[in-house]
């Protein structure tokens, strides 16, 4: 084991499972990971959660998060304005493999996803009494919580694993992408490129304490980053690219980009984008 110094370079948060991102200063960490990061999503009429995978136009739903409500915009939509403090009927809903309690947000944000969606959608929130496990096969003995995330409860990424992709897309003449192409909560500066895969601990610097978290699973990518977030065209960049260096022997092959953490201490504490912290590294 040894340590490293690092940065969190940048903070980022996704109130709609699937929507666009906000890139914060600062965010509450909780149990599940930033407060208020996943805590909705988008489902069809059966419950069942919609994603970038068969909806990309979601990439184009950009979130605004303000003291006391969230903000929703898409192109060809007047805005959607959700409160922080209210919800409607209690429902349930699926995300993966898990049927959760949850509330349904009402007729208008549902009115709101079926015309830009052109299907039938609506919008939950988790219930927050309801708890939602990750994979305790990779949580490292933590009883670890995640909300509508597809696993667990943060992702972290290094700026030098994107340069290094980016290296890899400009050599085969492709162009290069930006961090938001894949969804990280966290961007470290002061690893090596997939310095992140080696990470064991990571302990960050808050106003209000350290925060703890572990680094349990490779981050398997799906289609999604394939999708510009600038205008929700799909092509097979940079999959194809990554396809070429990251099969991941821990996964079967799978290709993987980032790694998914879980919280162990800090809870109620500030993470704030420029903090400084160690990563312990199990080479």
């Amino acid at each position: 084991m040894s340590d490293l110094d690092v940065t969190l370079q940048s903070l980022h948060l996704y109130p709609v499972k699937s929507c666009g991102g906000i890139g914060v200063h600062e965010a509450l960490l909780i149990e599940t990971g930033l407060e208020f990061d996943r805590a909705w999503m988008v489902v069809d009429e059966h419950g069942e959660f919609l994603t970038q995978r068969e909806l990309p136009r979601l990439a184009l739903v950009a979130p605004t998060l303000r003291v006391n409500d969230l903000v929703l915009r898409a192109p060809g939509m007047l805005a959607l304005h959700l409160s922080l403090d209210a919800v409607e009927a209690p429902c349930r809903v699926r995300v993966w493999d898990d049927e959760v309690r949850a509330y349904d947000m009402g007729e208008l944000a549902a009115q709101w996803f079926s015309d830009y969606l052109g299907r039938r959608a609506r919008l939950v929130r988790f219930d927050p009494e309801q708890r939602r496990a990750s994979d305790p096969r990779y949580s490292g003995g933590v009883d670890a919580q995640t909300v509508f995330a597809d696993g667990f409860a943060l992702l972290v990424v290094s700026t030098a694993s994107l340069a290094e992709l980016n290296r890899r897309l400009a050599a085969r003449g492709q162009p290069t992408v930006a961090m938001e192409r894949f969804r990280p909560n966290l961007v470290l500066d002061g690893l090596d490129a997939h310095g992140e895969d080696f990470v064991d601990t990571l302990t960050l610097d808050s106003p209000d304490g350290p925060v703890v978290l572990k680094l349990t699973k490779p981050c398997t990518r799906c289609t999604i980053p394939n999708v510009d977030p600038a205008t929700a065209a799909v092509g097979t960049e940079p999959g194809d690219t990554l396809a070429l260096y990251r099969a991941d022997a821990r996964l079967g092959g799978a290709v993987t980009f980032g790694m998914n953490a879980v919280v162990v201490g800090g809870v109620e504490h500030r993470l704030q984008a420029g903090a400084r912290g160690r990563a312990t590294v199990a080479f």
